[in-house]
């Protein structure tokens, strides 16, 4: 059976960095709320009880089994379809740059919200540039200087050398966000990580990624999403 993938319908959001790895690898799923709407999203939410009930979306679920929290849904999908490690070291590795990847999505959404989620953008704007500025010249630098060592440490384009990860599917979209998002800034930065720009490339090329980026299936990136790109907020 296919596995049911439930996130807001309207947006890629968190649920992007588990769409795409199930798209690279070829895996078969449903996008419930996609296909049924928000409101079958929340009543399915509702329904689910006990400690290990997911307490926001994304979440996949494979028969009466439920897992939430992105970095935690891709890391299992690697370990179970072969895109994970290939060692307990290797593995544990995966799972902390994954968590890095969470980090820095975090900063970019507060970029425009850093007040908050309650509020709208236009009643934190002040704030927002405030913060906008420091993410572009301090926060994006320091992610990227991790990222791009991680990167030089084998032969080849991915985390891995030449085999993909959940990792590098997550680093795609991470760049390819904040270029939406931050483009006059991006745009100056990009010769300073041609390793993280060569793994995104590297990620849009994979057969599996390549359909789904024309495909319907793919949202694109808007301002109701986690990268939004209000040209105020940006500078190079």
């Amino acid at each position: 059976m296919p596995y049911d993938l439930w996130y807001w319908p309207s947006i890629q959001g968190r649920g992007e960095f588990v769409r795409l790895p199930l798209e690279a690898a070829g895996i078969e799923y449903r996008d419930r709320a996609r296909d049924e709407g928000a409101e079958a999203l929340m009543d399915d939410m509702e329904a689910r009880n006990g400690w290990r009930a997911p307490y926001a979306p994304p979440y996949l679920v494979d028969g009466d089994f439920c897992i939430a929290q992105t970095a935690h849904i891709v890391s299992w999908l690697g370990e179970k379809h072969g895109f994970g490690g290939e060692s307990e070291a290797e593995t544990l590795g995966l799972i902390q740059l994954q968590l890095v990847v969470t980090d820095i999505v975090a900063e970019a959404h507060d970029t425009h919200h850093p007040v908050g989620t309650g509020d709208y953008y236009e009643d934190q704007k002040d704030e927002a540039k405030r913060t906008a500025k420091g993410f572009r010249e301090d926060r994006i630098p320091k992610y990227f200087d991790h990222f791009e060592a991680a990167l030089g440490n084998a032969d080849g384009p991915f985390v891995r050398g030449q085999g993909w990860s959940h990792v590098d599917t997550s680093l795609f979209q991470l760049v390819r966000g904040l270029e939406y998002a931050f483009p006059k800034r991006m745009a100056a930065l990009s010769s300073d990580y041609p390793k993280l720009h060569a793994c995104a490339d590297a990620v849009e090329a994979l057969a599996g990624i390549a359909d789904y980026l024309k495909s319907e299936r793919r949202i694109s990136f808007n301002e109701d999403g986690i990268f939004r790109h209000y040209p105020e907020l940006d500078a190079d």
